[in-house]
């Protein structure tokens, strides 16, 4: 399991409490899920509470957030020695919210420099995806 290092690189600075609610408002909807209503919900996450990631391949990670969920980011394209790298960062747009792939970019330290990886989506997994992902690609 690899642990979730972020870097003043990686990190934009603050929280705004009213900010961050009205704009994961108004973010898209591609990572809606329903509640017991049949009410849609917003499957978002502060990146602070991100505690371990493994990543699927090179253009899917895996993030644990708090202690039982899990979150799946898929990557614009390849981003290469995902699978050496010890740490990982995130950079966040705006808020510390991560609604939506475009909230997020996963910085690797690369053999030249950082390397940049933005999400192009994220989602909630459910129990049975995360029972069912390989050992290696559970964070």
């Amino acid at each position: 399991m690899k642990r979730m290092t972020l870097t003043g690189l990686a990190v934009l600075a603050g929280l705004l409490a009213a900010g961050a609610a009205s704009s994961a408002d108004t973010q898209s909807n591609k990572a809606e899920r329903s509640d017991a209503g049949g009410n849609p919900t917003r499957s978002c996450f502060f990146a602070r509470n991100i505690s371990s990631w493994a990543p699927q391949d090179d253009t899917t990670v895996n993030l644990r957030v708090n202690v039982n969920d899990y979150y799946q980011l898929k990557l614009l394209g390849p981003c290469n020695d995902l699978n050496w790298d010890q740490a990982i960062g995130l950079e966040h747009r705006g808020t510390s919210w991560i609604c939506d792939g475009l909230d997020a970019v996963i910085v690797t330290s690369g053999r030249s420099g950082p390397r940049r990886c933005p999400a192009t989506s994220v989602r909630k997994l459910t129990p049975e995806e995360v029972a069912a992902l390989p050992k290696k690609a559970k964070p």
